[in-house]
């Protein structure tokens, strides 16, 4: 079991090194292992199934830690008295005798008083008056509403029938994938605006499509390094920007970050870079923030925080919250949400101030996320409510409440071989992807919100890894997604009616139904502990004609998305 964890190790890294920004000659010599390394993995495990495996549990002697979403009935505890048809007949029968019989006479006389009380009840109910007699009166005052306790009963019944006609009609989900092509490297970020998407590449060029006719419409290429983020402002902050440069009011502005240090402001009407903010650190996640004037917040590779104002363009704040790289930025209102490579979360409240307007609210280390292992990681947020979901490359996706700091996790891969890149909300959907090591099958998993239950999941035989997400829905209700890693693909939903063959595999996991994590135990599991193990001898007698061990161990764990 060792070996096995040892190569998921290895290939987790490897896939990594794959989307670095630059590959040293050792770095291309550990990735030239990865179909051999992938082979004796598959091996490892097909010997390792069976009747009493569980693909799921990799450590000796560890506990499934699943939580199912089911609650089962309790067991009656020794002192309550279990059901009649649960007691045995002789005890019936002693207890029977035990207790006398009342006599007819009353029999009779409580016959006569429950019935008028009841009637008493029933009229008062029916008219609204109190009933006459003192008993009737206390009764009513303790019964339930029948509208009220039929509505409770009622909502859980209609909750679970809208989840199961939602879950019936993804799994008749059909999606047609088309390609975009013109990037000459990795897609490292995507953004949508109306019918139109914007993508930045590691080829240094921002890239606009529209997406139904499938063609490029602009080629912004004005950054000397790679392009690492996007994010764009909403109508009216375009308008703002659009009336101080004398440009037509219907503009729309994108901003793009990147490795040169620069964000940079472009038209989609022209194409041309308006304004350009220089950072003096390697710009790794970005966000337009709609509050007051707006706000550009901006990430670095080495933990910097800084806030710029969309009024001026100048530089409001700049802290350093965390150690490594900010690797996502993300909006909820008034509230800002970082994420860093060594799994810290800190959640801001903007005060729309022209002096420090980012007050921290909480920071959560990785060790409270559960994303504390291994530095060099690429931690993607997404946040909704009390609640943000992480994903950090890992099988599963970590839910934080960023208000108590309590965590559960969401199943999002039937075993530890799965790579969790990038997390996604749209229409009431949380989106995962999903890269396995073991074979390459990129997945995309479909939960329902806000309980987070598995509906389905949709793959490709064709489809790459995705790095990056972007969503919308067409005029006709339609889903229309973009994904970007190796290529960039649109997902066209099609009509679930018709002769049309969608090029979407649509299938459920039922490994993945019951997918709701405690959070008790997170530094024990196993996902964590697949990057305690050393496994430095064997990269040592490879890697030996490059570069020394600690040159080799610095490259090998330093994976950062750039």
């Amino acid at each position: 079991m060792g070996e096995v964890r040892k190569l998921q190790k290895k290939l987790r890294q490897i896939e990594n090194l794959e989307v670095k920004f630059s590959i040293n000659p050792e770095e291309r010599f550990k990735i030239s292992k990865k179909a051999e390394l992938r082979s004796r993995l598959a091996e490892l495990l097909l010997q390792l199934s069976g009747p009493q495996q569980t693909q799921g549990i990799v450590g000796e002697g560890k506990k499934e830690k699943m939580k199912r979403q089911v609650v089962d009935t309790p067991e009656a505890r020794p002192s309550q008295t279990p059901p009649a048809s649960k007691i045995p007949k002789g005890a019936q029968e002693s207890k029977a005798r035990a207790t006398p019989a009342p006599s007819a006479r009353q029999k009779e006389t409580a016959a006569g008083r429950d019935e008028r009380e009841g009637g008493e009840i029933r009229e008062a109910r029916e008219t609204g008056r109190r009933p006459e007699t003192a008993e009737a009166a206390r009764a009513l005052d303790h019964l339930p509403d029948v509208s009220e306790a039929d509505s409770a009963q009622q909502q859980p019944e209609q909750e679970d029938a809208e989840f199961t006609s939602l879950k019936a009609s993804w799994e008749k989900a059909k999606f047609r994938l088309r390609l975009l092509e013109g990037h000459s490297d990795i897609v490292t970020c995507v953004f949508a605006v109306d019918n139109m998407v914007i993508s930045g590449s590691r080829d240094t060029t921002v890239k606009v499509w529209h997406v139904p006719t499938a063609t490029e419409q602009r080629n912004m290429g004005g950054h000397s390094g790679g392009v690492t983020c996007l994010s764009g402002p909403p109508p009216e902050y375009c308008r703002k920007l659009a009336r101080s440069l004398s440009l037509s009011e219907k503009d729309r502005f994108i901003l793009s970050g990147s490795v040169d240090c620069c964000v940079n402001i472009w038209s989609l009407n022209t194409g041309q870079c308006v304004k350009s903010v220089y950072t003096f650190n390697a710009v790794t996640a970005l966000c337009f923030v709609p509050e007051g004037h707006g706000y550009i917040i901006t990430g670095s590779d080495g933990g910097k925080v800084q806030a710029w104002s969309w009024h001026t363009l100048e530089n409001c704040q700049s802290i350093n919250p965390h150690q490594e790289a900010v690797t996502s930025i993300q909006s909820q209102g008034p509230l800002v949400f970082t994420g860093s490579a060594e799994g810290e979360v800190s959640v801001w409240e903007n005060q729309c101030s022209e002096r420090d307007p980012l007050k921290l609210l909480h920071h959560w280390s990785g060790q409270v996320t559960g994303c504390h292992a291994g530095q060099g990681g690429r931690l993607a947020l997404s946040p909704r409510g009390d609640r943000v979901f992480l994903a950090y490359g890992r099988a599963s996706i970590r839910i934080l409440n960023w208000r108590t700091g309590t965590m559960s996790r969401l199943t999002n891969h039937r075993s530890i071989n799965g790579l969790t890149d990038c997390i996604h909300q749209t229409a009431g959907l949380l989106l995962g992807s999903c890269y396995d090591l073991a074979d390459g099958e990129s997945t995309l998993n479909l939960f329902s919100l806000p309980e987070c239950r598995y509906l389905t999941s949709l793959t490709s035989a064709d489809a790459p890894r995705i790095l990056c997400f972007a969503a919308w829905l067409t005029g006709s209700g339609g889903h229309r997604w973009v994904t970007g890693g190796q290529n960039l693909i649109v997902w066209e939903q099609l009509p679930s009616s018709g002769k049309q063959r969608g090029d979407v595999t649509v299938r459920r996991d039922s490994r993945l139904d019951a997918s709701l994590l405690e959070s008790e135990g997170d530094t024990d599991d196993d996902d964590d502990d697949d990057d305690k193990e050393d496994d430095d001898d064997d990269d040592d007698n490879e890697g030996k004609n490059y570069q020394s061990q600690d040159a080799a161990e610095g490259s090998w764990l330093r994976c950062v998305l750039q």
